[in-house]
């Protein structure tokens, strides 16, 4: 972490923020901070539509069930949720298992070096979540794009924003055509249903909301993956614990998940729908507050020894997936998909080392390797 959100942690209150693009914010980055502001209902998402809303890009964000609040967001996540319980979840962990598996053994068949990223981090999550949604797994070229036009913060002309977004949009209705002609047990047939059978949710929240849980259900965790094996072989005693005892890796991945900022920064404000008083400052109705989890997660009034990797640390409460009605949807869906690609990794290349130069992501809302060739 950058020195500066330790310092901003030791300031008194919070501190103020320019964004490269909308208004000015505060900045919350203490753990006691971050948490009051995700979880309560006086602070507004909603609200960023009709706000010039501090943000990385130019393009503001769309409307979609991140810009909404309760009750709205409630309708829209109780149609969704259902697929991701932990009963629902644990009921993929034997696929999800083999399919892990199955991609390191095509790995070890070929012979390294190879692209974890590439070859492993991406496909995993992309099969997982297609499975689930109902759309080919084949045509993660296509929408790889599109999810990287989503998370990009380069300057992207208008027209290149548009095409973006209604390309995806207009891959999305296709199968949402298709799924109406011929219905599956899928997610996306069950909200086809939840929009004509029940009047639950408009065509275009339909829409938005496969778009949401095709790009989350993917990015982040394809992220995770090359993130935690680089912290971990960067310690490589905590990689060998792992080798010699895998059972430790729910734990690992509590606090890798914890220690490995995801974000490249504050981002999605929260605006203030009144007075409200948030570490000793007083932010007015109408003012936004971005919220710095990575800092939050290392912060030391919250954890002891916040800057190492502790396997044995107890209530590990860290906000790497959010709190509050916002907490992240799919968490149960990424662990078990973080737990598994850890487990294969560490039990079938126990050897596993960098093989070359990692490339990082650049200009994305996501920090993680683009590129990361490997040998075992």
């Amino acid at each position: 972490m950058h020195e500066a959100y330790a310092a901003s942690q030791d300031a008194e209150g919070m501190i103020r923020v320019q964004m490269p693009h909308g208004e000015p914010a505060w900045l919350a980055t203490r753990y006691a901070d971050v948490r009051l502001v995700l979880g309560d209902l006086r602070f507004s998402r909603a609200m960023a539509l009709q706000k010039d809303e501090p943000r990385h890009r130019s393009m503001p964000n769309s409307e979609s069930i991140l810009s909404m609040d309760p009750p709205h967001h409630t309708r829209l996540r109780t149609l969704v949720s259902r697929a991701f319980t932990k009963h629902q979840v644990n009921g993929l962990q034997p696929w999800v298992r083999k399919l892990t598996e199955d991609l390191v053994d095509g790995l070890i068949a070929k012979g390294g070096p190879a692209d974890l990223v590439e070859d492993f981090a991406l496909p995993l999550p992309v099969a997982v979540i297609c499975e689930l949604l109902g759309v080919p797994a084949g045509d993660r070229p296509k929408f790889r794009v599109w999810s990287d036009a989503a998370m990009s913060t380069s300057n992207l002309t208008p027209e290149q924003q548009r095409d973006n977004v209604e390309g995806l949009r207009s891959y999305i209705a296709e199968h949402v055509a298709v799924r109406r002609a011929e219905p599956q047990d899928d997610l996306m047939s069950a909200l086809i249903e939840a929009r004509d059978a029940k009047d639950r949710l408009t065509e275009l929240e339909l829409v938005n909301l496969c778009i949401a849980i095709l790009i989350a259900g993917h990015e982040t965790t394809a992220s995770q993956i090359p993130n935690f094996v680089t912290v971990l072989l960067e310690h490589p005693d905590e990689w060998q614990r792992l080798v010699d005892d895998p059972e430790l890796i729910p734990s690992a991945v509590e606090e890798l998940t914890r220690f490995v900022p995801l974000g490249v920064g504050g981002g999605f404000a929260r605006y203030a729908t009144e007075d409200v008083e948030v570490g000793g400052v007083l932010v007015k109705k109408g003012e936004p507050v971005l919220v710095a989890v990575g800092a939050a997660n290392r912060d030391p009034r919250k954890f002891d020894d916040p800057d190492e990797i502790r396997f044995d640390r107890e209530a590990n409460q860290h906000l790497g997936f959010g709190h509050g009605v916002h907490h992240c949807l799919g968490a149960q869906l990424a662990r078990l998909e973080l737990h598994e690609a850890l487990r294969a990794l560490v039990t079938k290349m126990p050897e596993l080392r960098v093989a070359g130069e990692v490339e990082w992501k650049d200009e994305m809302l996501v920090r993680a390797p683009s590129r990361m060739p490997v040998t075992w």
